[in-house]
């Protein structure tokens, strides 16, 4: 596993490589709030492929852009870069996106056809409406990690595994690395309707899906899986918005057979 960056217009932004040269490629995209090595005990699975996983703008340990740039354009482009400097390479890749990151996997596919092999989508559907408003008001530095996770119960966000592994330490204390800022810019950017391009394209997909998730009920699922064709749909049924934390087995084996089967 190595960290690598790579520049985009005046961002410098960051991936981790699982390795594997030779094998069929699968990238994938982080949420709101995460970064790259969210992945990483996921990737260490695939023996068969090899994995890469981006640090999305103002994520992980890519750089942080200014506030204009947090468009759906931007987050396109960042994967059309990654692709042409990093894999290079003409066969059609597999895309995994959780949330922010499904978004910009199917949107991504939409406009590059070709270069999509399949898609998993995890726990976001094609019509997104949420608020992350909150972002601005979590603390820039805390004395200790437990400190950092203790302020974001003040959010309702009772487990903070997923945001904690984006923490580090400096001489003055805990910070966050993504770009909580901005985040709700992000978010405004990402809320919409989404169909024309979810339905834009026809490869291999799996849409994954936690019950008891905050950001996607099943009913639009459902719908998904029934408007677009080779299209299936799994539901985890002790999961929330994160599957790969709540029930990372499960996730493992079921994404496992998918790409198995492409």
């Amino acid at each position: 596993m190595k960290r690598l960056y790579f520049n985009n217009k005046n961002l410098r932004l960051s991936y981790v490589d699982f390795e594997g040269n030779g094998k069929p490629i699968l990238l994938c995209l982080h949420g709101h709030f995460g970064n790259a090595r969210t992945f990483s005990k996921f990737a260490q699975t695939l023996k068969n492929w090899h994995v890469f996983a981006l640090d999305q703008r103002g994520h992980g340990w890519s750089d942080h852009a200014d506030s204009s740039h947090y468009k759906r354009e931007d987050y396109i482009h960042d994967i059309e870069q990654f692709i042409e400097q990093v894999i290079d390479d003409n066969q059609p890749i597999v895309i995994l996106g959780h949330s922010l990151g499904g978004v910009n996997a199917y949107q991504f596919a939409a406009k590059h056809n070709d270069k999509v092999r399949a898609l998993i989508i995890e726990d976001i559907g094609a019509e997104v409406n949420d608020d992350l408003s909150f972002a601005k008001s979590i603390i820039d530095t805390a004395p200790t990690l437990e400190d950092l996770s203790e302020n974001l119960k003040n959010f309702g966000i009772n487990d903070s595994r997923y945001f904690l592994e984006s923490a580090f330490e400096t001489g003055n204390g805990w910070h966050f690395r993504f770009d909580k800022n901005n985040l709700p810019i992000s978010q405004e950017s990402l809320n919409g309707v989404w169909w024309d391009d979810f339905l834009a394209t026809d490869c291999q997909a799996i849409l994954l899906h936690g019950r008891h998730s905050h950001v996607v009920n099943i009913e639009q699922i459902e719908r998904m899986a029934d408007k677009r064709i080779n299209t299936t749909y799994q539901v985890f049924e002790d999961s929330g918005h994160a599957i790969h934390y709540d029930e990372p087995k499960q996730f493992i084996k079921i994404v496992s057979d998918f790409l198995d089967k492409l």
